[in-house]
């Protein structure tokens, strides 16, 4: 399948950079993830956790 890009992709300036530029997103979004998650609170943890067991509270209709 690249070669029937190929030749478009070569007349683009610099566009060995793109891909550098994806993962050096790719890499900082996991990152940031792992980040978030390992700094969160036990108790949090644990209440969304139980999220999908608790049957008491009501079901909502508004979607976040």
């Amino acid at each position: 399948m690249f070669k029937f890009i190929q030749k478009y992709t070569e007349t683009i300036k610099d566009v060995e950079i793109y891909p550098m530029i994806s993962l050096l997103i790719f890499f900082i979004f996991f990152v940031v993830l792992l980040w978030f998650v390992l700094k969160m609170s036990k108790e949090r943890i644990d209440t969304l956790s139980n999220i999908p067991l608790d049957e008491t509270e009501e079901p909502t209709s508004n979607i976040l």
